[in-house]
């Protein structure tokens, strides 16, 4: 199952907010938490977002680049939520992929659930034919995203599909990213499918063949304080082979870059963000700005200009990308 989501054309009156989570996919994840936790969730009420539901998609001249979003393994495509909003608000169109019977909870239309049926401690196959599913299923995702653009609806219930979304896609300038394992099926992908032009892995291992044959196109690897290319032999094996445009980027703290879960100030989940919405968690604020920028620049082919926090090839990069981010350091 995936979720689309893009700049809607405003106003917007009328128009249900998206929920976090459909409704049967948010009661499971109440009462799995409500176990773990050790404590009734009953009175607890999961977010909104800033989306509307099959809003009209904002024009834009020469088609919204698109993104596609990996989730960690085992994890839903709704906890990166956060990202993929704030994505989508500055101009995305952004696909987010659950991978059914990995993630640990799939809502299919009519309300039929498919639980995760991967261990918690997965072992080398098991990763590794977790990243076949992956790319099979975003390989799957690219070509029926080709064909909604050219007016075929790939709704399996037939419903109408928004106003403005066939031929709104600028397939040319499409780039993915993940956490996780979700950066590592970036990465696989883009060495497999040329369609993928741009990639950003936030923490995760590599660990299929793509460490070893590498990239020829722009690749971000954004790291925790804690793991980095000194630690783990797949990233400097995978750094030494990236041909094509690449940065390093490490933030400050054990794990900034994970899923992101429902909170007071940002919406999460839903498939058509009208512009706007802002975070104040920082953590939040760089790992959106840092990565979504350097995707940016790849997505509208203006790799080689410089950012405010991405310097262009042949500049050198500063310790920090910013004043405004001091968590936030360059890794030569």
């Amino acid at each position: 199952m995936v979720t689309l989501w893009y700049p809607a054309r405003c106003p917007t009156h009328g128009r249900a907010r998206a929920p976090w989570l459909p409704p049967e996919a948010a009661a499971l994840y109440k009462q799995k938490v409500s176990q773990q936790l050790h404590t009734s969730l009953d009175t607890v009420d999961l977010p909104l977002t800033h989306a509307y539901t099959n809003a009209a998609v904002e024009e834009y001249g020469h088609g919204l680049p698109v993104v596609l979003f990996s989730p960690g393994y085992r994890a839903q495509r709704a906890l990166g939520a956060a990202l993929v909003e704030d994505l989508a608000s500055r101009g995305h169109a952004v696909v987010t992929i659950d991978h059914t019977h990995e993630s640990d909870i799939v809502e299919f239309p009519g309300g039929r659930l498919e639980p995760g049926r991967q261990p918690g401690r997965p072992t080398d196959e098991d990763i590794a034919k977790a990243l076949r599913v992956r790319q099979d299923d975003t390989r799957f995702v690219l070509d029926e995203l080709a064909g909604l653009n050219a007016g075929r609806n790939p709704d399996a219930e037939g419903r109408p599909l928004p106003h403005g979304l066939c031929g709104a896609l600028g397939l040319r300038r499409t780039g993915m990213f993940g956490h996780s394992l979700g950066g590592d099926t970036a990465a696989e992908v883009m060495a497999a499918d040329h369609r993928v032009m741009a990639g950003a892995d936030l923490d995760g291992s590599i660990n299929g063949s793509v460490a070893a044959t590498g990239l020829d196109r722009p690749f971000l690897l954004m790291r925790n304080a804690s793991h980095g290319r000194e630690n783990d032999p797949s990233w400097e094996e995978f750094w030494s082979h990236l041909r094509g445009w690449r940065r390093s980027l490490r933030a400050s703290g054990p794990d900034l870059h994970g899923p992101v879960p429902a909170d007071a100030t940002a919406g999460h989940g839903g498939p058509a963000p009208a512009r706007g919405g802002r975070r104040h968690d920082r953590c939040h604020r760089h790992d959106h700005r840092g990565s979504r920028r350097s995707r940016r620049a790849g997505l509208s082919r203006r790799l080689l200009r410089p950012s405010p926090v991405v310097p262009g090839p042949g500049q050198a990069s500063p310790v920090r990308p910013s004043p405004r981010f001091p968590e936030i350091e360059f890794v030569p």
